[in-house]
């Protein structure tokens, strides 16, 4: 097992300076690989945010917490909504769909991009309804 030293959320919090772009670029081209990898053997990470990356002092990324991750297949499952930390949830599972795919950890993924470039939540909602409504 790998040895870890950091979760991407406390390295953001500590950073002076916000990422580079080439170094943003490197950090999701790792993350989209690791889903990629996922979604190829039919699992949703269902919870993907900043403080479940964790990196190394190499700058190498890995995917973590897979507690909510589930497997999905044809036809999809009826899955819970109650998935994704608020901030990283699609307006699907907001607007309470049962039946999704991988297109919420897509979503996730793009919310992590916004994050990286700015060192803050990109959507930062208070409850369900003020986070569709950002």
């Amino acid at each position: 097992m790998d040895f870890l030293e950091h979760d991407l959320k406390t390295l953001l919090d500590d950073m002076r300076e916000p990422f580079l772009p080439s170094e943003i670029k490197t950090l999701l081209m790792q993350v989209i690989s690791g889903l990629d990898f996922l979604h190829s053997h039919w699992i949703m990470h269902r919870d993907l945010k900043t403080s479940n990356l964790l990196m190394n002092n190499r700058g190498e990324i890995k995917i973590a917490d897979f507690g909510m991750a589930r497997y999905y297949g044809d036809p999809p499952p009826k899955l819970t909504q109650l998935v994704v930390t608020l901030w990283y949830r699609s307006p699907e599972l907001l607007l309470g769909a049962d039946k999704y795919g991988t297109e919420i950890d897509m979503w996730s993924i793009g919310c992590i991009f916004g994050e990286l470039l700015t060192k803050e939540p990109l959507l930062q909602g208070k409850n369900e309804v003020d986070q569709v409504s950002k």
